[in-house]
């Protein structure tokens, strides 16, 4: 079945729309819409397992606990090491910014 990652996009964003594009025992790939949207201020990402992620459209900036910010735009990618504390501190605020992202062991 073929599918387009830019189809089917949310019209009017209130919170970030996470969409699971496969699941399997070792792996989870989602795409993520944002407009304008961060991280919850109430604290980091930590998670389990390792995550790679990919801007396709939009800009994003992503921190981390440390200190470090990274700012991805159109094919820029970042991998992040499982518990690696993290969050999205930007994301452009007058267009759509399209992720993909892989969570693996």
């Amino acid at each position: 079945m073929t599918a387009n990652l830019f189809e089917n996009m949310p019209a009017h964003l209130t919170e970030e729309c996470f969409d699971t594009l496969v699941e399997a025992e070792h792996v989870l790939v989602e795409r993520i819409v944002s407009h304008g949207h961060t991280s919850p201020a109430s604290g980091w990402y930590d998670q389990a397992r390792h995550e790679w992620v990919v801007v396709l459209k939009g800009k994003g900036v992503v921190a981390f606990e440390h200190g470090e910010e990274v700012t991805l735009g159109p094919g820029d990618h970042l991998s992040i090491p499982a518990h690696t504390r993290h969050r999205v501190a930007w994301t452009a605020p007058d267009e759509d910014t399209v992720w993909l992202a892989v969570h693996y062991d």
